[in-house]
């Protein structure tokens, strides 16, 4: 009996410290968590991207895509709106305001549209550039979300493939389209958003041909073709429309993910090695979540002459398209 008795009292004793040893690792997280300001530190990162770049080029756009809750100090709609962001910031990008946010080439719900317009349209009275990229394939949807931007005051582009990898053929004339000079962001009427060059095209001299035969005002495109960075020849000859007027390119560039086909992707790297990696996205193979605020991970992106920023600016990029701004919510639903 006695022993018996001394088993289910250590038996206790051992769930109790187990279940407060969770507790305590549970409270460290959610102390680590409270001690750390997500949005801020996505908010300083774009503002030193902005420092950085716009001290070598004046000129130099700098639009963060998504995440556009950061425009006010507290994510409300009600919120001031953060001055130093907006202040470093040409324009802001939107994914799925009109199609896409539940499935390509389906309306996004008219609640989640009107939410994301309350923050896009602080930043457009802010002076701010808003650029929107919804994904429909069907003409009908391709011509209502044009219309349906236009009329709100943004310039869109309504992409048919998710991997925003091809030219659309529709419309058959360019939405906008002009044989203007576009020297500055607010110049621009409409943008073509292709980054997956490889996936059709099948050197970047086809590439430059195939863009050049187009009249859009804007290109977001990728620094790489494969694994070969562009040249500044090669950027300045895009910049060229087919009617004779200038376009604006400009660069994607992730900085809320790390991609293990980038340059800087090193073959011992792993979850928690370097440290400031984290998991892979489930939904984009390759893509690793980081923790943005981290100095090391920050050194890859700016502030150097190594840099993946300095290297946009060397090819003589006109602005940055930042991507995963919105990689403070993985770390706020943790």
């Amino acid at each position: 009996m006695k022993k018996t008795f001394f088993f289910l009292l250590v038996t206790v004793f051992c769930a109790c410290k187990k279940n407060d040893q969770e507790v305590n690792i549970k409270n460290e997280k959610l102390s680590v968590n409270a001690a750390i300001d997500y949005r801020q530190e996505m908010r300083n990162f774009v503002i030193g991207i902005s420092k950085y770049a716009k001290a070598i080029n004046i000129k130099f756009a700098v639009i963060p895509q998504n995440g556009i809750q950061l425009v006010t100090t507290d994510g409300e709609h009600s919120g001031a709106p953060s001055a130093a962001y907006l202040n470093a910031i040409d324009g802001n990008g939107q994914e799925d305001l009109y199609y896409g946010y539940e499935n390509d080439d389906v309306a996004t719900s008219p609640s989640v549209t009107a939410d994301i317009r309350g923050y896009l349209d602080i930043s457009k009275k802010n002076g701010k550039k808003i650029l929107v990229t919804d994904y429909c394939s069907t003409p009908s949807n391709m011509t209502r979300s044009y219309q349906v931007n236009g009329a709100n005051g943004y310039i869109s582009f309504a992409a048919d493939q998710r991997e925003l990898n091809n030219i659309p053929g529709f419309p058959a004339k360019i939405n906008n389209e002009n044989a203007n000079v576009i020297s500055s962001l607010s110049d621009a009427k409409n943008f073509l958003y292709l980054i997956n060059s490889t996936d059709n095209f099948n050197s970047k001299a086809e590439f430059i041909k195939a863009v050049t035969a187009t009249n859009y005002d804007a290109l977001i495109m990728d620094l790489y073709f494969d694994k070969t960075a562009f040249t500044s020849a090669e950027i300045n000859a895009l910049k060229s429309k087919a009617n004779g007027g200038k376009r604006l390119v400009i660069s994607y560039m992730s900085i809320g993910e790390a991609e293990n086909y980038r340059y800087y992707w090193q073959k011992s790297w792993k979850p928690g090695n370097p440290v400031w990696l984290d998991a892979e996205n489930p939904q984009w193979k390759g893509n690793y979540k980081v923790k943005y605020w981290n100095k090391d991970w920050q050194n890859i992106i700016y502030g150097n002459d190594s840099s993946y920023l300095k290297k946009i600016l060397n090819a003589n990029f006109d602005g940055v398209y930042l991507d995963i701004i919105d990689a403070f919510e993985y770390y706020e639903n943790r």
